[in-house]
């Protein structure tokens, strides 16, 4: 043979790299094993074996390796013959069916990215190429790889880890005659993530069907179905990105439609298809705002095309979003009542069509690829399985518990056919061997499925949704209760404050219970079928067959019973075939080839000490990263140059807490960002609030130079405040208030501001249910900005207003009334399209709310001056006096911008901590603390540790040590009292004395009093 001959790769002439089986290895070691497949990758080799066992790494390009040539040189061969490929395990599949007779299955399993879907299709693309067959029989094979790019489109969507995740599992089986020749075939689907047509995560993207259609749409389709640019969209635009590399989305249109065309759907309901895929879009555009209480449409305009393009009426797609249908019994007797929904109901049942609608299209594709290769009778077959792998993630829901209930069941498969058949028989053999010790999952499957004694998981959650509305908190909380009454003991089961924990094969998983009961129920509601099944569209009302008139008995079919039954079904259809597996590896995250993750200097940063450099010898350091993220010792192996991580789920964490680590610094970038832009806005806002009390009012002296903050309440963790709001209502201004009833008593109040109006909540004590004696937020009162007419203030320097409104007024007293005035006067004149009128006097009068059959009347309360800058409050029959000193003068305004002087006030750090003696601590102008000992830098890694996993912590750094006594330096005298609100801060009277240790240009000094150092705000003293 000439010099000049280039030779294949799987001639024998070609070099070897590592060794193809695994089990040829001379010592059978974790670190062996790597080295082989990394050695192998680096040099083309994605395939390598482990016994039967085929694993591939992604090459992250296209390898030559899968011509004609390569089918040619595998067909018929034995295994040892070539090196190892896809095609070999293909080829032993199909001899296997046709040499035994009997059904074969591969399952393919491995992370998202690591190249289960390609493999799926060299699987189908080997067979289509060695099995012979007529005119039929190529027609088959046609829809069998075309079904490829139609479910892809519909199926699969960018995500974080991967350009074409398949968002759904499915098992396709290829049905052969007994010739050899494939004439039939079916699909099932499974778990199709149907949240994602509504909210996708940064950086990922919706199913790639919605930017295919607006890439590639014919102008005609463009006009007829309304298709913009897709940040226009709202089901599109919430994460940002609309482009994948290496993905032409216009080109994989022309596919799409394509392979509609070769599975024999018509032409008219290709257009339908299309219409339901544009409607949902222009569906998620239909927002809605909240008045008085209830959800109407914002833009009534944004009803029509949608309702056009799913042939409905717009009128009656209006009043099913805002309205619901509900049947109420009294008496024996039955009749249906509309209720308004409020503005979130409206948006769930807005996502709730939109949701239905692709699951339901979805299926109808399935089910028009199998009508298409439908056999009447059942020969061979050839299945492949390529389904989601095991989940966990920091919160895990509902999706998670399904998904790795599913992966739960195939990992007893493989327990069932491969460990535990050959250990059984070695023992009918009476050949001697060391038992190999394995997790017989059973009693996982049976804690999540059992039906009775004890009842499993799902039995127990579809009993709670059987028996309540599953609407909020009180279904999910029951289920928790019912959980660990029923499961409790279980040695895998473990409940936490906010769900629960299974010990699965793969390890330990925190699920958050919240949501479980409304996902499971999944339940459309019959106003929406009934919309639907108005459409003028066959097509479309054929996806709504339910007929709504029957009597409904029996328990309506839940998610949870439906992922159980399609599981056993599964599982009973692979057990009877022989079983091939293949387990698939992505060998980086970065998506390129021959890049081999070396992943420890990625770790780096998960701790102070090891970033930006680890001072130590560098195994000492990768001790640190694993104890720092509580991976248990028998988790990992130290090598010589390697750290080897026993179950791929370590992994997985690491990477999500390094991908959590720079999502943390990138939000302190904008944070920081925001806080510029804030303080500018903040800036001029304080210029126009003065403008307010100017010539009007006396000022007081800590108040006439601060920053304005907005929520002095720390409502991002405050959930028990927030849920007297709408998901996703703006906060301007929160603050606990002194609110003074008909007898001028305080009491608390939270005091909340936002584009909706003012929300006045206290507490009450529960007097009966279970909470009995607990004490709960009760919203008290909520004013709409139509209904106020005025506010009035004394001219004096004291906190007091009064909101005058259409029922009743309102005695508050707040140190940021400025601040609150200012932000609704701009609101006020937002919604009412008129100025607010503030007025001014030292004698004011209000009116107080009715109570039972006596009449409301009026107050009057009187400002006096007296000695102080501390109200004193005197109550005397229906007159409240206020005696008060002198404040700065009425014409005081803001000087000129002198940073050092600014007082910044920060929203607390604490959940459920009340602002105490006077303004809020000054946090986030701090100087540089001193770095704080580890145990409190890994503070935000606690939702390892298992059954708190998930959680969100809060730690802050301790207090610096106490120095040691130095000479007498500077001084300083009190001029308010301050109450410390941390642990390194102090406490002081008015007029205490302390020393000045150290004056710091952010306002927070540091001093000492009675022995003790701390902070405190610099503009609270006076130096002496």
């Amino acid at each position: 043979i000439g010099s000049s001959t280039v030779y294949h790769w799987q001639s024998q002439n070609v070099k070897q790299s590592g060794v193809d089986d695994m089990v040829l290895l001379s010592k059978i070691t974790e670190d062996a094993i790597v080295d082989n497949l990394k050695k192998r990758y680096m040099d083309d080799y994605i395939f390598t074996y482990i016994g039967p066992v085929l694993i591939s790494v992604n090459p992250f390009k296209q390898m030559p390796y899968f011509t004609d040539r390569e089918i040619e040189l595998y067909q018929g061969a034995a295994q040892y013959e070539n090196p190892p490929h896809i095609y070999a395990l293909t080829d032993n599949m199909y001899r296997n069916m046709m040499i035994d007779g009997e059904n074969q299955c591969v399952i393919i399993s491995g992370e998202s990215g690591a190249g289960k879907t390609v493999a799926a299709k060299y699987i189908m693309g080997y067979i289509s190429k060695v099995s012979g067959g007529g005119s039929k029989v190529q027609h088959v094979k046609e829809i069998i790889l075309q079904s490829n790019p139609l479910l892809e489109a519909f199926g699969n969507a960018k995500t974080v880890r991967n350009n074409n995740s398949s968002r759904f599992g499915k098992y396709f089986e290829i049905q052969f005659s007994r010739g050899g020749e494939p004439d039939g075939g079916k699909i099932s689907n499974f778990l199709l993530e149907k949240s994602r047509v509504v909210s996708q995560n940064e950086n990922e993207r919706n199913f790639h069907i919605y930017y295919q259609l607006i890439e590639g749409a014919s102008a005609q389709q463009r006009e007829a179905l309304g298709i913009m640019t897709p940040d226009y969209y709202y089901y599109l635009n919430q994460s940002g990105t609309y482009k994948v590399d290496g993905t032409n989305d216009s080109k994989d249109f022309q596919e799409t439609m394509e392979a509609m065309q070769v599975i024999g759907i018509p032409g008219d309901i290709q257009t339908q298809v299309l219409q339901i895929v544009a409607g949902i879009l222009h569906l998620g555009n239909i927002s809605f705002i909240e008045a008085g209480n209830y959800g109407q449409v914002e833009s009534t305009d944004l009803l029509a095309f949608p309702a056009y393009l799913l042939g409905i009426d717009p009128n009656r797609l209006q009043d099913k979003l805002t309205s619901r249908k509900m049947d109420s019994k009294w008496g024996g007797k039955s009749e249906s009542i509309n209720v308004t929904l409020n503005q979130e109901q409206a948006n769930y049942t807005r996502d709730a069509l939109a949701k239905a609608l692709y699951a339901r299209l979805f299926d109808y594709l399935v089910e028009s690829i199998n009508k298409a290769i439908q056999k009447p009778y059942e020969e061979f077959s050839i299945g492949v399985l390529d389904i989601y792998g095991f989940e966990i993630f920091q919160r895990n829901g509902f999706e998670q518990f399904c998904i790795n209930f599913v992966n739960e069941k195939l990992q007893q498969i493989f327990i069932e056919l491969t460990l535990k058949a050959e250990q059984e028989e070695y023992v009918q053999e009476g050949i001697k061997w060391t038992p190999i010790e394995y997790f017989n999952n059973k009693i996982v499957c049976d804690l999540i499925e059992n039906k009775l004694n004890p009842p499993g998981i799902m039995s127990v959650l579809d009993d709670v949704c059987a028996t309540m509305h599953a609407k909020g908190e009180g279904a999910d909380g029951t289920l928790l209760q019912k959980l660990q009454a029923a499961v409790g003991t279980h040695e895998h089961f473990n409940s936490w404050n906010s769900g629960f924990v299974i010990h699965h094969y793969a390890g330990k998983v925190s699920y958050d219970i919240n949501g479980f009961c409304e996902r499971n129920r999944d339940v459309l509601f019959p106003d929406l079928i009934e919309l639907m099944q108005s459409s003028e569209f066959n097509f479309i009302r054929s996806l709504f067959p339910e007929n709504l008139n029957t009597d409904k008995k029996g328990r309506p079919t839940t998610a949870s019973s439906k992922i159980k039954k399609q599981a056993n079904d599964l599982v009973n259809t692979l057990m009877k075939c022989t079983p091939h597996y293949i387990r698939c590896i992505k060998p980086n995250e970065t998506k390129r080839p021959k890049d081999w993750e070396e992943r420890l200097d990625s770790y780096a940063i998960l701790t102070a000490e090891t970033w930006p450099c680890w001072r130590g010898p560098e195994q000492q350091g990768v001790l640190h990263l694993l104890r720092s993220v509580n991976m248990d010792n028998d988790q990992y192996q130290m090598g010589r140059t390697k750290v080897f991580v026993k179950n791929p789920e370590s992994l997985f964490l690491l990477e999500e807490m390094r991908e959590r680590k720079f999502d943390t610094f990138a939000r302190i970038i904008q944070k920081a960002w925001r806080k510029f832009i804030a303080r500018k806005k903040y800036e001029q806002m304080r210029e126009e609030a003065s403008d307010i009390l100017y010539n009007s009012k006396e000022r007081r002296k800590n108040s006439i130079n601060r920053n304005f903050v907005g929520d002095y309440l720390g409502l991002e963790q405050r959930p028990e405040l927030r849920q007297f709001l709408a998901k996703r209502e703006r906060v301007d201004f929160a603050d606990s208030v002194n609110k003074f009833d008909r007898r001028f008593k305080s009491i608390k109040r939270d005091l909340i501001l936002t584009p909706k109006g003012i929300y006045l909540i206290g507490r009450e004590k529960v007097k009966k249910g279970p909470e009995k004696g607990q004490i709960k937020e009760v919203l008290k009162r909520k004013m709409e900005f139509g209904g106020i007419s005025s506010v009035s203030l004394s001219t004096r320097q004291d906190d007091f207003f009064i909101l005058h409104e259409a029922q009743y007024d309102s005695l508050l007293e707040s140190n940021f009334k400025t601040e609150f005035l200012s932000l609704l006067s701009k609101r006020y004149e937002e919604v009412t399209k008129r100025k607010l009128t503030i007025s001014f006097g030292d004698r004011l009068e209000f009116r107080v709310k009715k109570e039972g059959w006596g009449g409301g009347g009026t107050r009057i309360v009187v400002f006096q001056k007296g000695p102080g800058d501390v109200a004193q409050l005197k109550p005397g029959g229906k007159t409240l006096s206020v005696t008060i000193g002198d404040g700065l003068p009425k014409s005081s305004s803001r000087g000129p911008h002198n940073p050092q002087a600014d007082i910044t006030y920060s929203s607390p750090q604490k959940q459920g901590r009340p602002l105490q003696g006077g303004p809020p601590k000054l946090g986030s102008q701090r100087g540089p603390r001193p770095p704080a000992p580890n145990q409190y830098n890994q503070g935000n890694l606690d939702f390892l540790n298992v059954p708190d996993q998930g959680m969100k912590v809060w730690f802050r750094p301790p207090p610096a040590p106490k120095p040691q006594p130095r000479p007498q330096g500077p001084r300083c005298r009190a001029l308010y009292q301050y109450v410390g609100q941390d642990t390194d801060e102090i406490s002081f009277e008015a007029n205490d004395v302390l020393d000045l240790v150290k004056e710091d240009p952010s306002g927070w000094w540091t001093g000492r009093i009675g022995g003790k150092e701390g902070l405190f705000p610099g503009n609270y003293v006076e130096k002496i």
